[in-house]
């Protein structure tokens, strides 16, 4: 299926939008048992060009060192939920106040390599919301145009495998950050949610 024209990417206040498109969505639920984590997928409140907000992990974290992502992490018992969860993670981040995000829906559970069970959630943010890098945790905070992924103009395509499935999951490249593996996986469900973008994960592409 063809995205959706710009015109509707930029028409009414975009909470109202995600909001509308996501509440007919049912998003996976994987019946594992396995240690679980929340992110936040971060768009700002832009009526004519909406950007996501994307992190790059340091290089001297035990995980995912150097890799693109969003910002999340493991729920803690003092966490109501892992929408909590995510929000305490991206103030715990990025410095993003949780007041400041308004949280229209869950996307589709993915699983880390490393165990996790990892539940993302649509939020929305002030596009002058104030962000600041943890050194401990993030060298850079970094976001990217939606229309850039509607393009999908991809640098690859990653063959995953993933419980008797091979996904074939886009990477994409803005300026010096690549954005593939599973901040990949949720970018593409939220695409696909939101605007129709019709990304097939489990079809091979020739790129």
């Amino acid at each position: 299926m063809a995205p959706h024209s710009n015109a509707v990417i930029g028409s009414g206040k975009l909470h109202n939008l995600l909001s509308e498109r996501l509440a007919g969505y049912a998003p996976r639920q994987l019946a594992l048992d396995y240690p679980e984590a929340g992110v936040l997928v971060p768009v700002t409140e832009d009526r004519s060009h909406p950007e996501i907000v994307f992190t790059l992990r340091s290089a001297n974290l035990n995980t995912h060192r150097g890799q693109v992502s969003f910002p999340g992490g493991k729920r803690d018992k003092q966490d109501g939920s892992l929408a909590d969860t995510a929000l305490r993670e991206a103030h715990e981040e990025i410095g993003l106040a949780p007041e400041l995000v308004q949280v229209v829906a869950p996307l589709s559970q993915v699983m880390s390599r490393h165990g996790i069970l990892v539940t993302p959630y649509v939020g929305v943010i002030p596009a002058d919301a104030p962000l600041t890098a943890n050194p401990a945790e993030i060298e850079s905070i970094f976001r990217v145009p939606i229309e850039f992924f509607l393009e999908d103009r991809r640098e690859r395509t990653d063959a995953i495998p993933f419980m008797n499935h091979t996904f074939y999951v886009p990477c994409y490249r803005w300026e010096r950050y690549q954005i593939w593996g599973l901040s990949a996986v949720v970018l593409v469900d939220f695409l696909n949610a939101v605007y129709d973008a019709g990304v097939d994960l489990l079809e091979p592409r020739t790129d």
